[in-house]
């Protein structure tokens, strides 16, 4: 059905544009040893984790990493899989390259090909401030003190000031040492389709180094007829252009090419 198809790659496309706001850039302590009163306002944190991640892309230059995306359909028994190279210049705008695409080609062609698209467009600098976690787009729950992965961090409700495709609602942990971001889960904040049941996602970052960057993005959307459907996105190989620039000389002042 051309339809019920077409409303299911919009729906993948939409939950991708919320993954590209999220992919913009923790010693370990226990919750217990923040006392309340030590515990910052959520607005603070916010604010200290947009100067940190400014600092964090001065830094880095830019990085360049690959990514693997695996699509699968239980009640179609479909499957696809594609992977990507990408360069991230220094302000920020994103750059793929398919490397490979496997299995269920429609899938591949209408649903990943698209996300990646959609992830280019929205780096975009003139659209990522409308995708970004700041008070213009948010409004933040109270900041709580949380250990995830060993790591003392704080955990963050955000509610959308705006029903739109760009932005979600869910919670935040932000790491309470470095004040980057560690995991993000939730829904849209506008509904992809009248045939959507449920759409929820979860998206984790790791450390490397001074950096953060991200490490697995798991969606699972619920949709009339098509049944539920899960994309999952594997990171790896992430490297600031800094360092190397630092390890290959002749890349030396290359990096915003």
């Amino acid at each position: 059905m051309p339809g019920m198809e077409e409303h299911a790659k919009r729906i993948r496309v939409k939950v991708s544009v919320i993954i590209v706001a999220l992919l913009w850039f923790s010693a370990s302590i226990s919750p217990a040893q923040i006392s309340s009163a030590s515990v910052p306002t959520a607005e603070e944190v916010i604010a200290e984790m947009l100067a940190r991640d400014r600092q964090r892309e001065a830094m880095a230059g830019g990085y360049t990493g690959s990514r693997k995306y695996v699509l699968d359909n239980q009640r179609l028994h479909k499957r696809a899989e594609m992977l990507v190279n990408i360069i991230c210049n220094p302000d920020g705008s994103k750059h793929f390259e398919i490397v490979s695409e496997e299995g269920w080609s429609a899938a591949n062609k209408r649903v990943l090909r698209k996300m990646v698209e959609s992830e280019s467009e929205t780096s975009l600098p003139l659209t990522r401030p409308k995708t970004r976690l700041t008070t213009e787009n948010y409004i933040f729950g109270a900041a709580q003190s949380d250990l995830l992965e060993g790591r003392a961090a704080y955990a963050i409700d955000v509610i959308p000031k705006r029903h739109d495709k760009y932005l979600f609602e869910g919670r935040i942990w932000v790491d309470a040492e470095d004040y980057a971001l560690m995991r993000a889960e939730g829904k849209p904040a506008k509904s992809p389709s009248f045939w959507t049941r449920s759409v929820h996602f979860v998206q984790q970052y790791r450390r490397n180094g001074p950096f953060w960057f991200p490490q697995s993005t798991d969606s699972v959307t619920d949709v009339l007829i098509f049944g539920t459907t899960q994309v999952s996105i594997t990171y790896f190989g992430y490297t600031p252009r800094s360092l190397q620039a630092r390890a290959d000389p002749s890349q030396k002042g290359t990096a915003g090419q």
